[in-house]
Order: structure tokens, then sequence, then C-alpha cells
């Protein structure tokens, strides 16, 4: 961003990933890499322990980062908990961020109307498997094993039809109801954004190509 401004250009980013987003404007905390031998004794001591292991060792390494974090909300459990014992200090107490400085930000969200929105993106997960979604994810997982971007929307859906455990009819409902599920939790995000400058309609439609324009050259003032 600082390159495109440096040659004076415009800094456009696009996409709908809320964390990336967030990252990006404000920072993210640069904690130590991941501990693969540590995460596999802590995933196989929650199964060991009573529910809620996971939360009360964390509690009594860091009450603070406890008290934020949800007790079945397992990933953030264990890094927090890694982070603690790798730097012999709270999770909580070393948490730092290195937001974006220098830049003015104009933030645009798209709000399509819902069955439209859903009308499309219906439309998307069937094309994904149309166009070879089983196969490409029989390849990747011949290639790799089952690694967890194969967890993700879309190859989720497509590695239990290859499992067996879902039809492909039912695969492709699951995989839109996933991405309808995803667009209303993407929403929800974005509308704790500040500033957002909402537009009803989507990116390719040109009353929303206008309004956009109307608001950059208004935000370049």
């Amino acid at each position: 961003m600082r390159d495109i401004s440096a040659r004076g250009r415009l800094p456009i980013v696009t996409g709908g990933t809320g964390l990336y987003l967030r990252a990006m404007t404000a920072g993210l905390f640069a904690g130590p890499e991941r501990q693969t031998e540590l995460r596999a004794r802590l995933e196989l001591s929650r199964y060991k322990h009573t529910e809620g292991w996971l939360h009360r060792l964390l509690k009594r390494l860091d009450p603070a980062s406890a008290a934020r974090i949800h007790a079945n909300d397992t990933p953030k459990l264990i890094r927090a908990i890694e982070v603690c014992l790798a730097v012999r200090k709270p999770f909580s107490a070393v948490l730092g961020r290195d937001p974006l400085t220098g830049f003015r930000l104009l933030r645009i969200g798209l709000n399509p109307p819902r069955k439209a929105l859903y009308d499309r993106l219906n439309r998307r997960a069937a094309t994904m498997f149309a166009s070879g979604l089983i196969e490409e994810a029989r390849g990747l997982l011949a290639l790799y094993g089952l690694v967890k971007a194969l967890d993700s929307l879309g190859y989720r859906q497509a590695m239990a039809v290859l499992a067996g455990t879902l039809s492909e009819e039912a695969g492709i409902a699951a995989a839109q109801q996933g991405h309808r599920n995803y667009a209303k939790r993407q929403l929800t995000w974005f509308r704790r954004e500040p500033e957002v400058h909402w537009i009803e309609g989507f990116g390719d439609e040109p009353e929303t190509l206008r309004r956009t324009a109307e608001l950059v050259q208004a935000g370049l003032r």
C-alpha cells in the first residue's frame, strides 16, 4: 500500500474476510510460532479430562484471557495456553498490535438484497461442483493427505462426498447452506466495523459502481 501510494496511485483493497481487514488496519499479535507437539498434548488432554478442562487451565495461567475467550472455543484456548507457556507470561500481557498509519480509510460495504445474494451463492456452490470440485479434492488428498485446507468451505463437502457420507446432491446442498451461513457471518462482522458506507447492491451493478466512484472522489477531496 505504501509503495502504491508513493507512486501517486490510490490503494484499493477488496475482499470479504473481515479478519484480514482488521489485521491490515489494526494489526494482529505477532506471537511465538505454533508448537505442534504442545498443541497435540493439549488436544489429547482435552479428551482425557472433563469438559471445560482447557478453559480451566487457561484461567489458572491467564484469568483475563479466560474471561475473554469462550469455554468452547478450542482453537483460541489452545493458542492462548501455547503463548502463555512459550513466553512464560499471560497471553493478555503480551498482546501487541502494529496499526496502519499514514492513510485515511474509506470503507465501502455491499449489502445486496438477501434473496438475490442467496440465489447467487447457491449458483456459485453448484458451479463449483459442476466444474470438478470433487476431482480436485481427490487429487489434493492424494498429493498432500488430509491437510487442514481440505476442511474449508466447499472442500469439506466434497470430501464428505468422497468419503461416502454425503451424496453429491446432498454435498451441493450442504455447500450452498455453508456459503449462505458464511455470508450472514460476514455481514454481522462488517456491521461492527466503524464508518462503513453501505451500498444496497452487487459490485457489478452500474449503480453500485457510480455510487462507489462518488464516495472515492468525495474521500479524495
